[in-house]
């Protein structure tokens, strides 16, 4: 099982089991029972993320095959609120994630110099400051819970990118888009607690353009066959309100 499937799986069990709790209790009280009817709302959220590369190529060379990492989310949260079921939020924050490329030998034939291990893989840190603007689009609360669908778009500086290094591949340096625009699309459950809403949510995200810097020679082995890089992956944010 990957570190994909637990995560899905443990988010997945936890939703389940407040979820029947709720909907099957004889309890009725609701909580927080106002705490919508709020023009503005604030929180925070803290979270995970996984991201792999999804890359188009010019020759068939084999894949690049891509090492995900679990990544971490920290940001705020300003939630406008439109009518009983349309909200507009805005969630900056900071995303740090580290994707591990690893090239096929036969990327390298011709190459003049001797490949080593180092050659073949490449460590792609990226701390990305990040912008969201979503639309969250809830049912009608039932009990003391309210499941909800969000999407949207967002841009992201990438502070680890190298876009502006003079230095290439052939100095391991590999270099990235320093701006870049993503669309988002998620699924949720607002949780209505004594105190607080707590809310759990699991987000797709998935680049808008080609985010790769191409080394200056135009036949290099580890950017001259790739025609567009793209981030792919996913977040899971818990968050409080």
């Amino acid at each position: 099982m990957t570190t994909k499937h637990i995560y899905l799986f443990a988010i997945a069990l936890l939703i389940a089991n407040v979820s029947q709790a709720q909907l099957f209790s004889k309890e009725k009280i609701k909580n927080l029972e106002t705490v919508d009817k709020a023009k503005l709302s604030w929180g925070y959220y803290l979270g995970f993320n996984n991201l792999d590369f999804k890359f188009d190529y010019n020759q068939n060379l084999g894949d690049i095959q891509t090492e995900r990492t679990v990544g971490f989310n920290v940001g705020l949260l300003g939630n406008i609120r439109l009518n009983d079921y349309f909200d507009l939020r805005f969630e900056p924050g900071l995303v740090i994630s580290q994707r591990n490329l690893n090239y096929q030998e036969n990327y390298f034939d011709g190459f003049e110099d001797d490949v080593s291990d180092s050659d073949l893989l490449r460590e792609v840190k990226s701390t990305y400051v990040y912008f969201p603007l979503l639309l969250k689009i809830s049912t009608k609360r039932v009990n003391n819970i309210k499941p909800f669908i969000l999407t949207g778009v967002s841009t992201a500086i990438n502070l680890s990118s190298n876009e502006k290094n003079p230095d290439d591949n052939y100095s391991g340096a590999f270099r990235m888009v320093k701006n870049m625009q993503f669309f988002e699309l998620g699924i949720g459950i607002d949780f209505y607690l004594d105190r607080f809403k707590f809310t759990p949510s699991l987000r797709g995200v998935f680049a808008m353009k080609d985010e790769l810097i191409r080394d200056q020679d135009p036949n290099s082995p580890w950017t001259g066959n790739i025609t567009q890089m793209q981030t792919r992956g996913f977040f899971i944010n818990f968050t409080v309100q």
